[in-house]
């Protein structure tokens, strides 16, 4: 059983300290946007204001390092907000911001991740040039998912939804250069965690009869 399947529960129901509080109330906020995006702008929010939850969620049960689960909570929260208030097509240069920012933090999420499952080596020791060419292959994988859900949706849920062929390319640049910065510090962002390791439970053995 990998360590990350072994810490998940503990670490998730730890007690916050210093700033892990900043994080959580980010959570809690993220939480109840759900209901109050669905109310007001359909399921359509609701289904992205779900994906950011569940952005959100992850860092915790991963111990993230403060700052970058601070951050990461941050970011995600403000991109889904940004969906539901029509930010990326009525705010210029919005759109590739948060591309920039929020894909190459989840970035080096998923090397944490991968780190953690022993698919890539240990990401606080990785690198600087490894760490740099895993996010930034990452990001790009990151962002070709994100345009093929934006696409699904315009062609079969909400025709309101923007994409575009410069759009697309644009946002895939913006990803994967986010990727490539932040993959810079991948080994900062990587360290520091707070996970929790299970209680040992010591058995005795029965008495023979």
């Amino acid at each position: 059983m990998t360590s990350i399947v072994r810490t998940a529960g503990p670490t998730f129901l730890r007690r916050p300290h210093g700033i892990e509080w900043v994080a959580d109330v980010l959570r809690v906020l993220t939480l109840l946007s759900i209901p109050v995006a669905t109310i007001v702008w359909g399921p359509i929010a609701f289904a992205v204001m779900s994906l950011t939850l569940f952005g959100v969620i992850v860092p915790r049960i991963l111990g993230l390092r403060p700052g970058f689960d601070v951050a990461l909570c941050l970011l995600a929260l403000v991109a889904g907000w940004s969906s539901a208030l029509e930010w990326y097509t009525s705010v210029p240069g919005w759109d590739k911001l948060i591309h920039f920012l929020l894909v190459g933090a989840l970035a080096v999420l998923v090397v944490v991740i991968a780190s953690d499952l022993k698919i890539l080596p240990d990401a606080t020791r990785m690198r600087v040039v490894v760490a740099v060419a895993v996010c930034g292959t990452i990001g790009l994988a990151i962002g070709a998912v994100w345009e093929m859900f934006e696409w699904v949706g315009h062609d079969f849920l909400d025709s309101t939804i923007f994409v575009g062929y410069d759009d697309t390319i644009g946002d895939l640049l913006a990803d994967g250069a986010g990727a490539v910065v932040v993959g810079i510090v991948a080994r900062w962002c990587a360290s520091d965690r707070r996970t929790v390791e299970p209680p040992v439970r010591s058995w005795r053995q029965s008495p023979a009869v």
